[in-house]
């Protein structure tokens, strides 16, 4: 492994522990990997072997295997046989079956190490699953709590034991809801727990939702997407709050009807203030804004410059001029454009602004090529000052001084160090801010977009130099994978207290 990434003490205790996660580590320069595997990106997923069969195939192999889930995009892996010959015959050339039966579908966990050792958990899975995790207090009624829609996890509670499920896939269509069912299925029957209390997201269109819905002879609670991840956190802690949560993602369904995702959460267990937030902009389309980042491109500029922004630089040639008329016309009149706050969003736009991905293959990919593109620290900020009452992070100048920078020729591993300096100042301001207002000394760090490591340990670091402290998923993913563990803690803490909002 060691010839194909670099690895640090922390790093290299994680490939070798128990779990046998993938680790995200650092690519080596030359290492002999074909350039399509994990193609723009900084860092390579490793892991040694772990069961028998490994061993024989890399002893006949005699070199490093490069290995990905045996399934279709966007559906559950094909454990079995039959499954795997009927779905899978059009992409494998040959199948290695076996004579033992595989009980159940289970993904490798995908696991990060922080600079400080702590394991940052991007899918938790195969080897820490179903390892349970203790809830601040314990729930008197047995509960299961159905998470989200993407990254889903499903959690059941009983006592002070809480169980989070393996990682099924993002909910869209039927053959992953029947994983998400038959897993819990399987739970129920493994851990003897009878739910009485069933617990959702508040998106009524999720499939975690109509599931929880459909249960019958039970309670039923919805819990805010943002709150869940905010307790998530606490709860692994052993902590019930309060505290300032920073909660960044891309998508999560706000009280207001609108699409949250970059929000400064003050609360704990029993409930939670919407404190602050990004400034709100459109997304033209919907759902297609996720795809084609430069649509929030796009919006942004809409929002920062006017209703008819120039294509930008970085644009011209791989997005059409009327298609680009179009979609701004989008945003600056909002038809079929819900409004987000979502910190996701923006890295999509800064990610299209400065030519690295103006559309993606697959979730958070734009993203994840803006932090690969940051090499080294920045030399300076953009402008992103804070509004107060609501505190709001206005990237609007940002924006504008990013357009500056690329037309002015920098290079894109600049734009992006120093974007990621400039979101990570302006979150800890106003995280400090709010403490002070608050009187609390505990920021919560969370949601997906915090799998960024450059932004993660930019912004603890920097909140850890104005004397606060600062918590971050250790045992969970940050992301969506989180919730359902995030939902229990709640429903636990509050079930003889009236019920969670």
């Amino acid at each position: 492994a060691q010839t194909l990434v670099t690895l640090s003490a922390g790093e290299a205790d994680l490939l070798g522990s128990p779990g046998r996660p993938i680790v995200i580590a650092p690519r080596r320069s030359g290492a002999a990997v074909a350039e399509s595997v994990a193609p723009r990106s900084a860092d390579l997923g490793v892991m040694l072997a772990y069961s028998p069969l490994h061993h024989l195939l890399l002893a006949d192999a005699g070199v490093t295997l490069v290995m990905t889930s045996g399934n279709v995009s966007d559906e559950p892996i094909a454990h079995t046989d039959g499954d795997a010959l009927r779905r899978l015959a059009g992409i494998a050339d040959l199948f290695l079956v076996h004579d033992r039966a595989v009980h159940t579908r289970t993904d490798d966990s995908v696991v990060r190490a922080t600079p400080g050792g702590k394991p940052l958990v991007l899918r938790r899975s195969r080897g820490y699953v179903p390892d349970s995790i203790d809830l601040p207090e314990p729930a008197g009624r047995p509960i299961l709590a159905c998470g989200a829609e993407l990254k889903s996890t499903f959690c059941l509670a009983k006592g002070r034991r809480a169980w989070v499920g393996h990682h099924v896939g993002d909910l869209k269509n039927y053959e992953t809801l029947s994983s998400f069912s038959d897993g819990i299925d399987h739970f129920q029957r493994l851990f003897a727990v009878t739910p009485e209390l069933v617990v959702h997201d508040m998106h009524p269109d999720y499939l975690s939702t109509r599931y929880a819905l459909e249960r019958e002879g039970v309670e039923h609670l919805g819990v805010q997407h943002h709150h869940a991840h905010l307790a998530a956190c606490l709860a692994e802690h052993g902590e019930q709050g309060p505290a300032v949560g920073a909660i960044f993602d891309g998508t999560g369904y706000g009280t207001d009807g609108t699409v949250w995702g970059g929000e400064l959460l003050v609360g704990g267990l029993a409930g939670f203030e919407r404190a602050g937030f990004l400034w709100p902009v459109r997304m033209p389309g919907g759902e297609t804004a996720i795809r084609q980042p430069w649509r929030m491109a796009a919006a942004w500029l809409v929002a920062s410059l006017g209703d008819d922004p120039p294509l930008p630089r970085a644009l011209a040639g791989v997005v059409g001029d009327g298609d680009w008329r179009k979609v701004c016309e989008l945003a600056s009149k909002g038809l079929a454009s819900p409004v987000t706050t979502s910190a996701g969003r923006l890295f999509d736009a800064v990610a299209a602004l400065c030519g690295v991905r103006a559309r993606v293959n697959y979730e958070g990919q734009a993203a994840v090529e803006l932090e690969g593109a940051c090499r080294a620290p920045a030399d300076r900020t953009y402008p992103m000052p804070l509004h107060e009452d609501p505190v709001m992070l206005d990237a609007r100048p940002t924006i504008r001084a990013i357009v500056a920078d690329v037309e002015a020729g920098a290079a894109p591993d600049l734009v992006s160090a120093r974007f990621h300096a400039t979101l990570a100042d302006a979150t800890v301001r106003a995280c400090a801010l709010l403490c002070q207002r608050a009187s609390v000394e505990t920021v919560v760090l969370s949601g997906g977009v915090f799998q960024n490591r450059t932004l993660l340990e930019g912004t603890r670091a920097a909140i850890g130099q104005r004397g606060l402290r600062t918590l971050v998923p250790e045992r969970l993913p940050p992301n969506d994978g989180g919730i359902s563990y995030g939902q229990a803690a709640i429903a636990a803490f509050n079930l003889e207290r009236g019920g969670a909002r």
